[in-house]
């Protein structure tokens, strides 16, 4: 993640991030000033250069470790392309994260992130003392601060005991380990608000509600919302998923202004439909790290940046600039 930070033209050795003189190894015939003078046209703006800050880092705010719930109530709204894509922004950033898929006998973020070959334990292998909770957790190749944890495995049932107390019980574990605590412990919340939702939300602290503009997706969240209120969950922002903003000049799709007026929550992020998604999701190779980004990729990414510093977003209505009428606009032209 990078900010841009405007200069003039003109190189002022005080304004860098870099040395003294960041123009130092630019090809000194260019910095030389040409004999011919140039009058500059008035209605011209100054020409301005950018100078990318690649050494900022985001501030971590908050107690860690952050236990972050991404939840919906309705499925297919992309929970877990979310927390698979955020997860690794958050490692690329530098901070130690812990995905828990808490979906049971329907679990794809290993998928996602191209690991379900090396999944061998579980947290229900872990609760019936058959391995060590390190055993359970599978640490990516590509960023060795990202690991995965699934509760069980496809097609299978949990015992009737697990619950909330024992999700919990898995977080504090996390909390405990002598390798020290992870800085972010991210949930995959199943669909649907059944006792699967109920497990999920118990030991988070934060919540990401994950929403499409459309009013199905909207009913479903604004109920969401209200359970994890009464679970006590009061920091809960909200990222608008495949928004499209050819069919919003249309009026054929809900503004994200409008989302966010009809839920009251902080924006987290806005992601813009991308056919890049279902190739990544193919692949096991998350948005995030394609070369070069795309579009959905970087609104990731600044959506986990927003999550480290305790940031939201605004939604701005743009108004489009009135046409100009000639002459002919009296007869149709």
């Amino acid at each position: 993640m990078f900010s841009l930070q405007l200069l003039p033209r003109t190189p002022n050795p005080s304004s860098s991030i870099y040395s003294p003189n960041p123009f130092k190894s630019l090809n000194p015939k260019i910095l030389k000033p040409s004999k011919q003078t140039f009058k500059p046209k008035p209605h011209k703006p100054a020409t301005i250069q950018s100078v990318l800050q690649w050494n900022r880092k985001p501030q971590l705010a908050g107690d860690t470790p952050r236990v972050v719930v991404i939840t919906s109530g309705k499925g297919g709204v992309g929970k877990t392309t979310t927390t698979a894509n955020v997860g690794l922004s958050l490692a690329r950033l530098g901070f130690s994260v812990v995905a828990i898929d808490a979906d049971v006998g329907l679990r794809n973020l290993d998928l996602l992130l191209g690991l379900e070959n090396r999944v061998n334990y579980t947290v229900v292998e872990v609760l019936n003392g058959d391995c060590r909770l390190d055993q359970a957790l599978v640490r990516d190749k590509r960023w060795s601060n990202f690991e995965l944890l699934c509760i069980s495995k496809p097609r299978s049932k949990l015992p009737i005991g697990f619950g909330g107390k024992a999700l919990t019980w898995l977080v504090d574990a996390l909390k405990a380990r002598e390798e020290g605590s992870p800085d972010f412990i991210l949930i995959d919340c199943p669909a649907g608000i059944d006792a699967g939702f109920i497990t999920a939300i118990t030991p988070a602290n934060e919540a990401v509600l994950v929403t499409t503009p459309d009013i199905t997706s909207l009913r479903d969240a604004d109920r969401v919302t209200g359970l994890l209120e009464c679970d006590g969950i009061k920091d809960i922002k909200m990222i608008v998923n495949r928004v499209r903003t050819d069919m919003i000049k249309g009026e054929d799709m809900m503004s994200v202004l409008d989302v966010q007026e009809m839920l009251g929550l902080a924006l987290l992020g806005v992601i813009p439909e991308d056919s890049e998604v279902i190739r990544s999701t193919n692949r096991g190779y998350p948005l995030v790290l394609n070369k070069p980004p795309t579009l959905a990729g970087l609104a990731f990414e600044q959506a986990a940046w927003r999550l480290v510093e305790q940031d939201s977003m605004q939604a701005v209505v743009v108004e489009e600039e009135p046409k100009k009428r000639g002459f002919f606009s009296f007869f149709g032209g």
